[in-house]
């Protein structure tokens, strides 16, 4: 029977973070995990403000989807040809499998450009 590999240095650094972490950050006491009203008012908050901070984020998305669609709006056709060029490029990365969102961040990028197109026809 072969010896296991040795630990490397960093990943010793990485187990002993944690492990601390874990005396810190409520970890298990002799009777399992601890428990404290504490905690679940924590648990609460922290997933109030990622609720809100998930919001923003979606509002500055579309305001930053808008201004790249005005953008090539008053590009020319060379500029919303390449962006087109660039949507077609998306794909995993060699030797991953293809994701769904992958495809569907090319087809959004083709529909804000076709979006673009049209505005600029207006215009």
């Amino acid at each position: 029977m072969t010896d296991p590999k040795p630990e490397t240095t960093e990943s010793a650094k990485l187990r002993s973070r944690a492990l601390a972490r874990w005396d810190t950050e409520g970890g298990a006491g002799p009777d399992g995990p601890q428990k404290s009203d504490l905690s679940a008012d924590l648990t609460s908050n922290t997933l109030a403000q990622s609720e809100i901070d998930l919001e923003r984020l979606h509002i500055r998305v579309i305001a930053l989807e808008s201004l790249v669609i005005a953008l090539l709006a008053g590009g020319s056709d060379a500029q919303r040809d390449l962006a087109r060029d660039m949507a077609g490029y998306i794909a995993p990365q060699p030797g991953s499998t293809q994701h769904p969102l992958t495809a569907q961040v090319s087809h959004q990028m083709l529909t804000s450009i076709e979006r673009a197109g049209q505005l600029g026809e207006r215009r």
